[in-house]
């Protein structure tokens, strides 16, 4: 079948061509029975409007939006690097909106703000609440990817994503490996609980019949971080941490120091992202590496293959990388 175009949407709905322009456009007020019957008509076919070819035939820049709940921490702004350099080499301009909560209100009224303008698409960085509740609102017209940090429960839509729960399970092994009889999960906030990193976390620890601990839930912050290391000192059962970010792995590492626990002759540390920072830090942390950029270099890839096809391309699936470093070592140098 061939995509459904504007005079489709105009039929269906009982209006006329340019009705459907104006309600698209938002260049003249549409009453809102009329308005009404036309989103319920483009809901029912699916259709699209093509944001690119509207920009070329109006003389302007073709845009796509990101929509990201945060724009400061690490992950999301290499992946915002990402994308904006890939969309800069194909002829695209980046608006980016800040979801902050969940709140409905609060996600409608960026979708509406962004979509004010005649976008060609959208990337949601799934990596939070927020992001999840973007993905949702989305109008089901527009091209749209997002960037995630485990596998897609929506097969609908295109993802690019970081298998965290292989690299989680990963990172976990390796420390089972090296002599610890557990290791211990301080967790970053998540899009849903349980999250790719605990469930990788999890799986690698009752597949090797080690115990499983409870999970320490922490916030960004690195002195979240920090809180749970002094927490996890007072235990003299805790050997090995595998932390939600490299942020928490350096608040708990300096925590852990603070409270008499060296890292790693006392306790060893693995975080994930692999922060500019971890290699410098003391100890270097080890750390599950990801590339960011590449991330958001695919998802605008795979925007633009939707955009250009009008179908929905495959997800594609990143494999982060372990990176050995100084604050993970073998249980036989720990203090008894």
């Amino acid at each position: 079948m061939k995509p459904p175009v504007i005079a489709d949407v105009a039929r269906v709905a009982g209006v006329s061509v340019p009705t459907v322009s104006r309600v698209l456009s938002g260049s003249v007020p549409v009453g809102p029975e009329r308005r009404a019957r036309v989103m319920a008509a483009i809901k029912e076919l699916g259709f699209r409007p093509n944001g690119a070819a509207r920009a070329l035939a109006t003389g302007g820049q073709p845009m796509i939006a990101v929509f990201a709940g945060d724009t400061t921490r690490y992950g999301y702004a290499s992946t915002l690097q990402g994308i904006e350099e890939a969309a800069r080499q194909a002829g695209y301009m980046v608006v980016i909106s800040v979801v902050e909560t969940d709140d409905k209100r609060t996600v409608d009224a960026a979708i509406d703000h962004a979509l004010g303008q005649p976008m060609a698409g959208a990337i949601v960085l799934e990596y939070d609440p927020p992001g999840v509740a973007a993905l949702a609102a989305i109008p089901p017209w527009l091209p749209v990817v997002a960037a995630a940090s485990g596998r897609p429960a929506d097969e609908q839509v295109a993802h690019a994503f970081m298998d965290d729960r292989f690299a989680a399970a990963r990172a976990t092994k390796h420390l089972l490996e090296i002599g610890h009889h557990t290791v211990h999960h301080v967790a970053i906030p998540s899009p849903g609980r349980p999250s790719a990193r605990m469930l990788g976390w999890r799986d690698a620890l009752t597949e090797a019949g080690a115990p499983v601990p409870p999970v320490l839930y922490a916030d960004w912050a690195p002195d979240s971080g920090y809180d749970a290391g002094t927490r996890l000192a007072l235990d003299p059962e805790v050997t090995a941490v595998l932390c939600g970010n490299d942020e928490l792995a350096m608040g708990l590492t300096k925590g852990l120091t603070d409270a008499g626990k060296s890292v790693p002759e006392a306790v060893s540390v693995i975080g994930f992202d692999d922060h500019p920072l971890s290699h410098l830090w003391t100890p270097p942390l080890t750390t599950v590496r990801q590339d960011f950029v590449r991330l958001g270099q695919k998802a605008f890839h795979l925007l633009n293959a939707q955009i250009d096809s009008g179908t929905v391309p495959a997800s594609v699936r990143f494999v982060p990388d372990l990176i050995l470093r100084s604050s993970a070592a073998p249980r036989a140098v720990h203090s008894v």
